[in-house]
């Protein structure tokens, strides 16, 4: 009777750090946010926030015009491009840097919420209602009609970049980043190389061929007679030349 074969076992994968985890979601979270919040102030720049008339001395119809955020304030839309240079320099800076860009991340938010408010105004509408009447004796007619959808993008677009930016504030250096593999001030770890083709990996490695090796890592002796090929093989020995060949004619 033939013994039965033995399950085959498989090991279990170590389980994630669960710290390790939490900062890759709240790297995500506030890469997620700052992405969102820029889109939602560069869109809002271009829609309608309000809209009026604009009426002249005598019979004339009043003429509707319609006023964009880009109108009534450029600093949500810089803010938006901010925000999104931000992401890139969260990811690259580390420690205290990254603390320095929170910050600055949450108080352009803030900033641009203050900015979205004001712009809302009954008396800013109807400045830039005239405004828009450029030259001539045109003036707004009433008070402008405030459109809702605009000025809320731009504040929601503002409230997650200052909560990404607070995020970042506390949380930063934590996160994951760039590697100090192409850093300048990274210092060249030495690498003694044998062939051609172990000095062209060394350099890619970012090490440096030209540095002593530390002990127990030194290139191995080449034989005699010969260079070594670069797939590790013994290359062929030398021919011997026979005496005749020296002799001259």
């Amino acid at each position: 009777m033939t013994p039965p074969a033995p399950e085959e076992t498989t090991a279990a994968a170590p389980p994630a750090d669960p710290a390790a985890r939490r900062a890759r979601r709240e790297f995500a979270a506030a890469v997620l946010g700052l992405a969102a919040g820029a889109g939602l102030l560069l869109a809002s720049a271009g829609r309608a926030w309000a809209t009026g008339d604009l009426t002249t001395a005598g019979p004339v119809v009043p003429a509707p015009v319609q006023i964009t955020g880009g109108d009534l304030t450029g600093v949500p839309a810089g803010i938006g491009w901010a925000a999104l240079a931000g992401i890139a320099g969260i990811y690259a800076a580390r420690g205290w840097a990254r603390r320095l860009i929170g910050a600055l991340l949450a108080l352009g938010g803030g900033y641009a919420l203050s900015a979205v408010v004001a712009a809302a105004r009954p008396a800013a509408l109807a400045e830039a209602v005239d405004a828009a009447a450029a030259a001539g004796t045109a003036r707004a007619a009433g008070t402008p009609e405030l459109l809702a959808a605009g000025p809320a993008m731009a504040a929601a677009g503002a409230a997650l970049i200052a909560a990404a930016g607070v995020l970042a504030l506390l949380r930063a250096p934590a996160w994951p980043g760039m590697g100090t593999r192409y850093d300048r001030d990274a210092a060249p770890r030495a690498n003694a190389t044998g062939t051609p083709a172990d000095l062209w990996k060394s350099l890619d490695a970012g090490d440096d061929p030209t540095l002593d090796a530390p002990d127990g890592d030194t290139a191995p002796a080449r034989p005699a007679g010969g260079a070594a090929t670069g797939d590790g093989t013994e290359p062929a020995p030398p021919t011997p030349r026979s005496a005749d060949s020296k002799e001259k004619p």
